[in-house]
């Protein structure tokens, strides 16, 4: 592969987004060394990134000015979801329009050096549907990238583009052009769609975001084909474009060396193993105060040894300090420290390794998928507690389709009994049919994943490092139609031919 091919990498603006397409961007590079990679994105985004990775001529990092003062209701000096309250999130996605005439003078600028010698291709976010149309009218070859599994997609961008929820009164109803997703309850929806009307905010944004993937050539997933190529299969028709697996892709772990690792560590070689479970979900969700406390009595009265990490409740900033005396049962945490049975860590732990240790039984998790391919890559179970965006979906597809999951709790605001989550606990931990169940499929998942991207002693290669070697050459060859500017080469009619 020659030097001069660029693949442009343009993540969103939140760390759920930007490590999956970093993960790509690494393993891409591993692959192919001589290939130039250019991480687009804000300058903080960018700034913290060029200070975790040392410098290099094949990944560059290049940051697109913006303002956050310069948007209403945003508040000042905020480039990431993670200091954001979720309500304004969509402020942000509002807000990222505005990089449209910097990132479209990089391409071009981009496209003017690579001539005669070279090629480029943009690999987007879901929410940068604009860059589709952009880069056809540049002739580069253009993938969006999901960091999400392809099953959850679909339902997704289905009801996103129909809202069917609302020509109906039922509390169910099939999705007309993806009806492989069996029945949709309005309680699967995320507060976003369920509150949409077709003339609001997230609406009127998901209607042009959605609408522009159109114009984009293939779409890329961090999943596998094994189990979610009925998710691929919707896209390939809806949109006749290529559809490739290219994962999983994790970043690197390395070791923090904090004393909050070490302490998560520590607590856990001292369990039998497959004993504990692990409460994580994700960076951006919280609890109400009420689940808090339902959950804490739920783990108290199982007497199974958990891992929680724990945030402050939905209704107070997600990054202050966690008041546990206030925000829990009055001795609850003394009392599960005092007696070995539990470990509440502040703010973050390290998810990975603490997936990966002998004494990890079950992961209860909000179902964001990267966090479900680093449960499913080491053999993990789960308990589903999905909360926003495609995580009803996932777990969906988790459940009733793999068999790796029990769904735990359906969203933020639905009433629950400590007495019915711990009997959930104590199903999926302890010695029963259901439980043994979810734990060998989830074994056998994680095989799947390690076949995607596994090279066989005969030279023969797993499903995902197929998906990537058509999509590279799709990218970077006169096939994909980029070496003779013409942006339309590669459109296809929905046939595929990887995954």
């Amino acid at each position: 592969m020659e030097g001069k091919d660029n693949i442009v990498m343009f993540p969103f603006m939140a760390q759920g987004h930007i490590n999956p397409f970093l993960s790509l961007a690494l393993h891409l590079h591993s692959l192919h060394p001589h290939l130039t990679i250019t991480f687009v994105n804000t300058p903080r985004n960018i700034s913290t990134l060029q200070h975790s990775f040392p410098p290099s001529r094949r990944l560059l990092f290049r940051s697109l000015p913006f303002l956050s003062s310069q948007h209403p209701g945003l508040p000042p000096d905020v480039e990431n979801t993670d200091s954001l309250p979720y309500p304004l999130v969509i402020r942000l996605l509002q807000a990222s329009l505005s990089l449209r005439p910097s990132f479209a003078r990089l391409l071009q600028e981009l496209v003017h050096d690579s001539r005669g010698s070279g090629s480029v291709c943009v690999v987007a976010d879901i929410f940068f549907g604009w860059t589709a149309p952009l880069a056809r009218e540049l002739g580069v070859f253009h993938a969006v990238f999901c960091g999400t599994s392809g099953y959850g997609l679909a339902c997704y961008y289905s009801i996103w583009r129909s809202l069917p929820h609302r020509s109906t009164d039922a509390e169910e109803f099939l999705l007309e052009d993806f009806r492989e997703a069996s029945i949709i309850h309005v309680t699967q929806l995320p507060l976003t769609i369920s509150e949409a009307d077709g003339s609001d905010p997230w609406s009127l944004f998901q209607e042009h975001n959605l609408s522009a993937w159109s114009a984009s050539n293939a779409i890329l997933f961090n999943s596998v084909s094994e189990f979610d190529e009925v998710g691929f299969e919707y896209f390939r028709r809806k949109l006749g474009v290529k559809v490739w697996p290219v994962g999983p892709v994790f970043l690197p772990q390395g070791s923090s060396g904090s004393s909050g690792e070490e302490r998560c560590l520590e607590w856990l070689d001292t369990k039998k193993e497959r004993s504990v479970l692990y409460i994580s979900f994700g960076t951006m969700n919280t609890i109400s105060l009420s689940h808090m406390m339902e959950l804490a009595l739920a783990l108290e009265s199982s007497g199974k040894d958990f891992i929680w990490v724990v945030r402050p409740p939905m209704g107070f900033d997600i990054t202050s300090e966690f008041r546990g005396d206030e925000w829990l049962p009055k001795g609850f945490e003394e009392r599960v420290g005092k007696s070995g049975k539990g470990l509440l860590v502040r703010t973050w732990a390290p998810q990975v390794k603490i997936l990966s240790h002998r004494a990890l039984s079950v992961f209860l998790t909000h179902c964001g998928w990267n966090s479900v391919l680093e449960a499913l890559s080491h053999g993990v179970p789960m308990l589903g507690w999905p909360m926003a965006a495609e995580q009803f979906f996932n777990t969906k597809l988790l459940e009733e389709r793999m068999g790796v999951c029990i769904e735990f709790v359906r969203g933020k605001t639905c009433k629950i009994h400590h007495e019915e989550l711990r009997a959930k606990i104590e199903t999926v931990m302890g010695d029963t049919e259901r439980g043994r169940g979810v734990r060998r499929r989830a074994e056998e998942a994680m095989e799947v994943l390690r076949d995607a991207i596994r090279v066989g002693k005969d030279g023969s290669k797993g499903s995902s490092l197929k998906g990537l070697e058509e999509f590279m050459s799709a990218a970077t060859t006169k096939e994909g139609g980029l070496a003779n500017g013409n942006g339309n080469g590669n459109k296809n009619n929905g046939s595929h031919q990887g995954s």
